[in-house]
């Protein structure tokens, strides 16, 4: 099956052959997909069966509950709870993994809610789900009158508490998928029957703000869809189940492709050991489809070894002695910088400044490909730092020679080969990735947000150039008080002497200098 590219930038996300395989068939109604990030399986509904199923390539298809209380929407929180959209009950749950069952909202103004439909977890803690009546229809539900008289979105704040009104009561007819964009700025809610998609902002206070739309005219006379599941990428495009399958949207709103499937799409989750395996819920069966990017990152994702807990202004110091250095993974996140083909490729705009060749030397790309692999298996959240420029380099000052070279070399333009990551280090699910114009990971972008938000004050600080952007990069952590690590042969710049002269005199002012083995196994 060829899926449908209406731009070039829809094949960078999936190849237009990519094979659609059928992981489970003869089902209902399939809805709500979520991956369990460390037991490795995807857990998923069938509405009209009343049944809970979970699938994993050893084992297939297995019944995990019956009565479900008809469940629709399904996710996990930091924690791995499962957090459920019940339709048979209108309420939200929570199950712990113990089997303890919680109700987290049932009613609003002392009325029932309609039937939760879908749900996301903020990082904050606080959960946004939709409520239309779907649930109080035969076959999705159980059929019975309504008690609230409209249909929206509620937020429940963190640690628990009513759910609170997010959005016009009169705004919606039948909210139905939501999702946020990857560093929660906005939230994307679907409604199914005006066929269309519209975006809020997020504010501090997790009130949502400026509701306009984002995209419309879902719907098709010649194929059946409608928006239902939704999801955003790592890179902010939004995928929408939708006429003949999915449409991914990039965060401008402009149309990009289409995901060919053979039945109605209901629901999409992103899964698999790298997170690159899109599972989608259609109708009657469950399908699986390889991708060239991941999901926006969630609390859950983090849990590898297990829940990921924020680090806070108390947390012991971590011991770096390089003779006994231990490292809570929970606290770490790996920085993978400036490592872009224009800076250390030969044919790359700075080939002759010798960075390729001492790349080589220190089998930089190597060693951070292994490094990042193993942090990534021991729940380190990983981000890619690139420098990315528009086409004619505006708001790039001309104050430093660097600068200067960068404009004149057309280096690191976005969508060129030059600045995409070298083969081998492309992001992978879960993820995260923050663009800079200057040296600094830190100057002008989101990477304390990431850091904050993710609980992780201990910085293994990898890529190129060793002399300027990872050290200007260490420094600035260490001012800012973040535990900066420094993995030498995980770096390299334009010759041997600039990387030592960095590495042996200013780095360990700032940073503990090590190497990758002993980060590996500092992890533990």
């Amino acid at each position: 099956m060829t899926h449908v590219t209406l731009r070039p930038e829809f094949e960078t996300l999936i190849d237009p052959y990519a094979p659609v395989g059928q992981v489970g068939t003869g089902f209902d109604f399939t809805e709500g997909p979520i991956w369990h990030p460390l037991e490795q399986f995807l857990l998923f509904s069938d509405m009209p069966a009343d049944v809970r199923r979970r699938w994993d390539p050893r084992r297939g298809v297995v019944e995990v509950r019956r009565p479900s209380n008809k469940c629709n929407g399904m996710t996990y929180d930091a924690e791995l709870n499962l957090i459920v959209c019940e339709h048979a009950t209108s309420s939200l749950v929570r199950e712990r993994p113990g089997g303890q069952r919680e109700i987290i909202a049932s009613h609003f103004e002392n009325q029932e809610l309609n039937s939760p439909n879908d749900v996301c977890v903020h990082t904050s803690g606080a959960i946004y789900f939709s409520d239309p009546w779907y649930g109080r229809m035969p076959v999705y539900g159980v059929e019975r009158p309504r008690q609230l008289g409209f249909q929206v979105v509620f937020r429940v704040p963190p640690g628990g508490g009513p759910p609170r009104l997010v959005v016009d009561r009169h705004l919606f007819d039948q909210p139905n998928g939501l999702c946020f964009s990857p560093d929660e700025k906005r939230l994307y809610v679907n409604d199914t029957v005006q066929a269309l998609i519209r975006v809020f902002d997020v504010e501090a206070d997790g009130t949502l703000s400026n509701a306009r739309v984002f995209a419309s005219a879902i719907r098709s006379e010649l194929e059946p869809g409608l928006p239902d599941g939704m999801k955003c990428d790592q890179r902010g495009n939004v995928w929408v189940t939708a006429p003949g399958g999915v449409w991914v949207y990039s965060p401008g709103g402009d149309l990009l492709g289409k995901v060919r499937v053979p039945e109605l799409v209901a629901n999409l989750a992103w899964g698999g050991g790298d997170f690159r395996t899109l599972y989608l819920t259609a109708t009657h069966s469950v399908y699986a489809i390889p991708t060239r990017v991941g999901p926006r990152h969630e609390p859950y994702m983090n849990a590898s070894r297990g829940a990921a807990k924020p680090a806070s202004s108390g947390a012991p110091a971590p011991r770096l002695s390089n003779t006994d250095m231990h490292l809570d993974p929970r606290r770490c996140a790996m920085i993978i910088q400036d490592l872009q083909n224009d800076v250390i490729m030969n044919g790359g705009a700075f080939a002759s400044s010798g960075a390729p060749d001492h790349a080589k030397q220190q089998r930089v790309v190597d060693n951070v490909r292994r490094l990042a692999e193993i942090a990534r298996s021991r729940g380190v959240v990983v981000i890619h730092v690139w420098f990315v420029v528009e086409p004619g380099a505006p708001g790039v000052t001309l104050n430093a020679p660097l600068f200067e070279g960068l404009v004149d070399s057309k280096a690191m333009v976005r969508g060129s080969w030059g600045a995409a990551p070298v083969a081998g280090l492309e992001p992978k699910g879960g993820d995260f990735i923050v663009e800079k114009m200057r040296m600094s990971a830190w100057e002008g972008t989101r990477l304390e947000t990431i850091l904050k938000a993710t609980g992780r004050d201990i910085i293994i600080n990898t890529g190129a150039w060793t002399n300027m952007s990872i050290e200007h990069t260490a420094r600035t952590g260490a001012d800012k008080g973040y535990f900066m690590v420094v993995p030498e042969d995980c770096c390299s710049t334009m010759n041997a002497d600039w990387h030592n002269a960095s590495i042996n005199f200013a780095m360990q002012n700032v940073a503990v200098v090590t190497n990758a083995d002993a980060v590996a196994k500092a992890f533990g």
